[in-house]
């Protein structure tokens, strides 16, 4: 079931939107202001993210540029229910607005509408002239079709979706490999350097001294 990320700032309304959507079976998290949405976005990955607007330390907007890079589905929840507002909303990124007071169901509906329109049409995901297709498994570079391996685009995506972030080897390892990490290196290192040599990612994936590696956007 889908991993969803609530960040609200009204602690009540965040709790009754984690109770619904936990009894719908969803797993989701919480968040009370901008910055922790963000550090919750750069350790975990989310299938679907709720978003206040009006947020303390990083408002909405802000925190909406952050996102969008990692190709996450975005609901805005609001009071500002203004046309104008909506459609800034929309035209900022977000995949859908619902303001607020609004009803369980249809939050609920909503949600179920997002991530079924993602799982059939995935996000592209796009860093320079690198163009990632999640669903059809393709990449390209300037246009150009490049050609990986299953573990090459498995370790692509998960560099990708955290941009910036430096990622430890072992956490690298156990997410693309989906196998315990006992301490050999050379199976992930040789992976890096050919997605570095194949995207011309040689100064874009940086290598961070005793902890893995971190992709620069």
């Amino acid at each position: 079931m889908a991993d969803i990320l609530i960040v609200e700032d009204d602690e009540a309304i965040a709790e009754l939107i984690r109770m619904n959507l936990c009894a719908e079976h969803y797993h989701c998290v919480c968040a009370h202001d901008g910055m922790e949405g963000a550090d919750w976005i750069g350790r975990e990955r989310f299938d679907l993210i709720l978003l206040d607007i009006m947020l303390p330390k990083l408002d909405g907007y802000e925190l909406l540029e952050y996102i969008k890079p990692s190709g996450i589905p975005v609901i805005f929840l609001t009071a500002k229910g203004a046309v104008e507002d909506r459609i800034r909303g929309l035209k900022a990124g977000a995949d859908d607005y619902l303001v607020k007071p609004f009803q369980v169901g249809e939050l609920l509906a909503r949600v179920e509408a997002v991530l079924r329109r993602m799982g059939s049409n995935g996000r592209q995901l796009e860093l320079g002239d690198v163009t990632i297709d999640p669903e059809s498994r393709q990449v390209t570079r300037g246009g150009c079709p490049v050609t990986l391996t299953a573990k090459e685009f498995d370790l692509l995506v998960e560099l990708v979706q955290n941009k910036n972030v430096a990622l430890y080897r072992e956490q690298l390892y156990e997410k693309v490999w989906r196998e315990p990490f006992l301490g050999e290196t050379r199976t992930l290192d040789s992976h890096i350097q050919r997605l570095r040599k194949k995207l011309g990612w040689e100064e874009r994936i940086k290598t961070i001294f005793r902890i893995g590696y971190r992709l620069e956007g």
